[in-house]
């Protein structure tokens, strides 16, 4: 191994060019250590470095016999790391931008459940007070504010005065003010406007 050592670049690059093992572990001891330093200045990051450094080496063993170059080996090396630690930086941009993205759907997507959740809690909450409420004040009120009814249709429909079905909502509304709070109160007045 001695001897490849004391081999040029271009002498090398020509035994590399037919297959030569030696000659690709003389440029591997030869730039190795070089190469992980540039790596590691530009990525700050031990592993990144190695990774890229080695990812460079087995293109150039992968390629040695196609292997052409048109500058010094030394300068398609620390080009080839270079250019791999741009594509990595490319890589963890389009990352960060996806991970980002999808933590904010993740957000949204979460809050939507909560509220949901919260939402259905309060549904239940309201609907069992209503079941709570006497059966004819009941009746009255969930035909003004689920079927939608006037006072006037109501009253036809129960045969009963235009007046007591106003009496009986305004009463059918204090109790449940009362037994729902003011928070859950104003939930209800939109929930069945």
């Amino acid at each position: 191994m001695a001897s490849y050592s004391s081999y040029t670049d271009q002498e090398l690059v020509a035994f590399l060019k037919q297959g030569d093992v030696a000659a690709f572990t003389a440029i591997y001891e030869r730039y190795h250590s070089l190469l992980y330093v540039y790596a590691h200045k530009k990525l700050h990051n031990k592993e990144e470095s190695q990774d890229i450094i080695q990812e460079v080496l087995i293109t150039l063993w992968n390629k040695c016999r196609d292997f052409s170059i048109d500058v010094s080996l030394k300068s398609y090396l620390f080009t080839a790391v270079r250019n791999k630690a741009l594509d990595l930086f490319s890589h963890k941009k389009v990352k960060a931008k996806y991970l980002a993205s999808l933590q904010g759907f993740i957000d949204i997507s979460a809050e939507s459940s909560d509220f949901l959740i919260r939402e259905k809690d309060l549904s239940a909450l309201i609907e069992r007070e209503i079941q709570a409420l006497p059966p004819k004040m009941r009746e009255i009120f969930e035909m003004s504010r689920k079927d939608k009814l006037s006072h006037k249709e109501i009253a036809k429909a129960l045969n009963i005065s235009e007046h007591t079905v106003a009496t009986q909502m305004k009463r059918a509304l204090k109790v449940l003010r009362l037994r729902l709070g003011l928070v859950v109160w104003i939930a209800m007045l939109l929930f069945y406007r």
